[in-house]
């Protein structure tokens, strides 16, 4: 059976992202969910002589390329806090503030 909040337990979840940084695993894992691909973040550590932590994010086997791609065309092209500054005074492009714009 399977319960829609917590999805089907035997499903194929595949890694999509890996990283050493949380804040980045969060961000990835955020950006994926506003793209309606519900995602897993999983910590790991790393058994050497010194211990390093690590994350994965997850993703169902069947969203995993569309998750690839959203992922990729995010590090191509990143937002930037100036972006989000804009969208959010209702200048979506971002040229309230690009003097090129004049």
């Amino acid at each position: 059976m399977t319960d829609e909040a917590h999805g089907d337990p035997n499903e194929n979840l595949v890694e999509v992202f890996d990283t050493t940084q949380e804040s980045e695993a969060q961000v990835v894992s955020g950006l994926l969910e506003s793209a309606s691909i519900e995602s897993t973040v999983i910590w790991r550590e790393t058994p050497d002589v010194v211990p390093v932590g690590g994350a994965v994010v997850l993703v169902r086997e069947e969203q995993a390329e569309e998750a690839r791609q959203i992922i990729a065309d995010y590090r191509a092209h990143p937002a930037t806090d100036s972006d989000a500054a804009a969208a959010a005074a209702g200048d979506p492009g971002g040229t309230s503030n690009d003097p090129s714009a004049a």
